[in-house]
């Protein structure tokens, strides 16, 4: 999990390749924002209840039917590019963007339903913005707002007592997560 431009779909390639070598059946979720905006939910800044909902709901749909596709050997390994929190971070950051603060009740049904997905992660990467690294052209968004993003993702991991890695933009700090996730991914999944 982390905010736009952070990392997330180059690490989770590389692992992605490194299982695939291995033999291992990998699959990907996401394309959540392409999928928001051919709905016309609101996204960035616009985020919603509704949105922030609706993108927890399609990612444990998307996780349902990635473990099991038609037609093929069930998934070993089900990558996903974007979690529960994620939704909740953006959620939460939008409100703070536009000064408004959600019914308590209203955030804690956001946060329950998005802690139903934490027993389900065997690992969890949260990347670590640095604002060196410039906003990719396929996902443009306001450097202020990412960078709050970021401080909700990371807020959220602490609130929640989520066991995570952090992973920075730096090449030691990725190396080691895709070695993380390859030893584990190969103990759980052996082919």
């Amino acid at each position: 999990m982390g905010a736009q431009s952070t990392g997330k779909t180059q690490l989770l390639d590389r692992i992605e390749k490194e299982l695939t070598a291995q033999g291992t059946i990998v699959v990907r979720t996401g394309g959540f924002g392409e999928r928001a905006a051919l709905m016309s939910l609101p996204e960035m800044q616009r985020h919603t209840s509704a949105a922030t909902e609706w993108a927890i709901a399609q990612g444990i749909a998307d996780e349902i039917a990635a473990a099991a596709l038609p037609g093929r050997e069930p998934a070993q390994v089900v990558l996903a590019d974007r979690t529960a929190w994620d939704a909740l971070a953006f959620y939460y950051a939008a409100q703070e963007w536009h000064h408004n603060r959600a019914h308590r009740l209203e955030r804690e049904r956001l946060r329950l339903l998005a802690a139903t997905q934490a027993p389900k992660c065997s690992l969890l990467f949260a990347t670590v913005l640095d604002p060196a690294i410039p906003i990719r052209p396929e996902h443009p968004c306001d450097p202020r707002f990412r960078s709050v993003v970021d401080q909700y993702a990371h807020k959220i991991l602490t609130e929640e007592g989520l066991p995570h890695i952090r992973v920075t933009s730096e090449a030691h700090s990725q190396d080691r997560a895709v070695e993380h996730a390859l030893s584990l991914c190969l103990l759980e999944a052996p082919v």
